[in-house]
């Protein structure tokens, strides 16, 4: 594995005769790489067929209705935005994964640069770092 300085990593997938059994058995399969790109498509999907629900009904600003409905109308439209904004950072995240796919290197970590444990890609496989990094992100 080299990381040029640019941003542009380069993942040799073959196996050299010196490298240990254990560094072949956590290389992904095209059949495993294929499932990962089959998740990320559908959950891409679901998002955009839920982009249309999280419009905001109204505008903002608009009025209608006594003051109740209209704190109701302001709430909902926070709470949609809200929703809209986190459904465009996991699009862009879910993006992001399937391009690493298709550059192979999908499932090592953009920090320490080891492999991602199989399964943390299986619950969250648009992760971009290692549960060990991402503990000393949040820590």
């Amino acid at each position: 594995m080299h990381n040029s300085g640019r941003g542009v990593r380069i993942v040799c997938y073959f196996a050299p005769a010196g490298l240990s059994q254990e560094w072949q058995q956590q290389d992904m399969r095209s059949s495993t790489v294929k499932k990962y790109k089959d998740l990320l498509g559908k959950k891409k999907d679901e998002l955009m067929a839920a982009a249309p629900a999280r419009t905001p009904a109204t505008e903002p600003g608009s009025k209608s209705g006594d003051w109740i409905d209209q704190s109701s109308q302001e709430s909902d439209l926070y709470v949609r935005l809200a929703l809209k904004q986190t459904d465009f950072k996991l699009l862009r995240a879910i993006e992001e994964a399937i391009h690493r796919i298709d550059q192979g290197t999908y499932g090592i970590c953009m920090e320490c640069e080891n492999h991602i444990a199989p399964a943390r890609l299986e619950a969250v496989p648009w992760t971009r770092v290692c549960i060990d990094c991402k503990a000393k992100q949040q820590g």
